[in-house]
C-alpha cells in the first residue's frame, strides 16, 4: 500500500550530489525542517530540466520557509553531475535511487518501473504533509503550489 498524507515519511540513506560535491543524504538529518522530495523521471529531459531550474530560480522563496528540496531520479551520480554541470548547477541535491527502493517505498513507479514525477512535502516532524504522484504526460507542481503546501506543514507541525 502506497504511503499517504498523514503517514511516517519513509526514511532512506542516498548517495547524492551538490556543485560536484558528493556525500550521502539521509531523511534524519533534515529532521526538524520541512523537506520536499521531488522524484524526477531523467536526467538532461525536457521537462525535468524545466522542473528543476524553475525550482533552483526560486530557491530563496522555498529557504524563506526553511524548506530543504531534495531531487531523486534513478540515474547515477556520473550523469547527475553531468546534468547538473549543464545546466548551471542547481540549487539542491540530486540523489541516486539507482536501484528504485525509495521509488517504491514512496509508491512513485509507474506501470512499466519508470519513475512518475511526483512531490512529497515531509513537515518537521517526519509526516507526509502533501503528496502528489503524477502520471503520463503530467506537467511538474509549480512553486506557488509547493510554497503553500510547506506552510500548512510547518502550521500542522508546531
Amino acid at each position: 500500500m502506497a504511503v499517504t498524507a498523514g503517514d511516517p515519511a519513509p526514511g532512506f540513506s542516498l548517495p547524492g550530489t551538490l556543485d560536484g560535491a558528493r556525500r550521502t543524504y539521509t531523511l534524519d538529518e533534515f529532521r526538524g525542517r520541512t523537506v520536499v522530495l521531488i522524484f524526477y523521471p531523467g536526467d538532461n529531459t525536457p521537462v525535468c530540466t524545466r522542473q528543476l531550474n524553475t525550482y533552483t530560480g526560486d530557491i530563496d522563496r522555498f529557504l524563506e520557509l526553511d524548506a530543504q528540496l531534495l531531487a531523486i531520479s534513478p540515474e547515477d551520480l556520473d550523469s547527475h553531475e553531468g546534468f547538473a554541470e549543464h545546466q548551471g548547477g542547481f540549487a539542491f541535491p540530486l540523489l541516486a535511487d539507482v536501484d528504485k527502493d525509495l521509488a517504491r517505498a514512496y509508491g512513485v513507479l509507474g506501470p512499466l518501473g519508470f519513475y512518475r514525477r511526483s512531490v512529497f512535502v515531509i513537515d518537521p516532524n517526519g509526516k507526509l504533509a502533501h503528496v502528489h504522484r503524477g502520471y503520463a504526460g503530467a506537467t511538474f507542481r509549480k512553486t506557488p503550489e509547493l510554497l503553500h503546501a510547506i506552510e500548512q506543514a510547518r502550521a500542522q507541525a508546531s
